[in-house]
């Protein structure tokens, strides 16, 4: 597994639009993790344009997008990824879970900065769930740069498939234990469940350090916080900023965006 992603992400020259800041400042990154229900609202509306001005309105550099449908017949065909892009003037990449109804679905990332390589690796997944993935890409450069990890853990009631995913992703990152990393999505569990304390103090629950750790599913009266934005190592990362937006309608998860800095080694 940990090949399969450090192995497709080769480190590349950032594009010239980009602008870091100094080495020895921190670099604001503004995330945003949001789960699209496939683009439907709670009213049975498929309204992308909707979702792409609650993500212009937030001004993200990063998004984590799940449930995206790419030509399905439900979503009437359109390549949901590439569509959110072109309304928000975003780059993007997507990751491929699974085959369905004669197109894809899976995750995807949006980003305000050139995305080096990606991969979209399968994780593991009982016969009988659904299949996941973890979209994982490198962005910045230098003392900047980090790995963005959008993902999508099964929603089964047992821990199980979750367990063994969580920790493919953590093998995943075992070859580089110092880089700068953002785990973002909906993990479909709570702090304190299993998965999650796989994590250990190495890693920032980024909404908890804000003080704000409010649920975010769901959309109409949220009781669960299932949606994450973690950082790791814990001391490169400093939050500034995490709000549930009160969202309703446009998806049956809430939008969760968290402001952070990323400080120089």
């Amino acid at each position: 597994m940990r090949s399969l992603i450090l192995g497709a992400l080769c480190v590349a020259t950032l594009l010239s639009g980009c602008i870091a800041p100094a080495a020895d400042e921190p670099r604001l990154v503004r995330v945003l993790s949001y789960n699209i229900h496939h683009g439907e609202g709670t009213d049975g509306v498929f309204d992308l344009e909707r979702l792409s001005r609650i993500i212009r309105r937030l001004e993200p550099d990063l998004v984590a997008l799940q449930e995206v449908d790419q030509g399905t017949s439900r979503a009437s065909g359109v390549y949901q990824a590439d569509e959110l892009a072109r309304l928000t003037d975003l780059e993007w990449r997507f990751g491929r879970a699974i085959h369905h109804d004669g197109g894809e679905y899976g995750e995807a990332v949006l980003s305000r900065w050139p995305i080096h390589e990606s991969a979209a690796v399968p994780l593991p997944a009982s016969p009988d769930h659904e299949l996941r993935c973890a979209l994982t890409l490198r962005t910045g450069e230098g003392d900047d740069e980090l790995l963005f990890i959008a993902t999508h853990l099964d929603n089964t009631s047992e821990h199980t498939d979750r367990v063994s995913q969580m920790e493919a992703i953590l093998d995943s990152l075992a070859a580089e234990p110092d880089l700068p990393v953002l785990l973002v999505g909906d993990l479909n569990c709570e702090v304190g469940s299993p998965p999650l304390a796989l994590l250990g103090p190495e890693w920032l629950d980024a909404p908890l350090a804000a003080g704000a750790p409010r649920p975010t599913f769901p959309a109409a009266d949220p009781k669960i916080r299932i949606d994450h934005v973690l950082a790791r190592p814990a001391q490169r990362w400093r939050v500034l900023q995490a709000e549930v937006i009160p969202e309703e309608v446009a998806s049956d998860h809430r939008p969760l965006l968290v402001v952070l800095e990323l400080l120089p080694e």
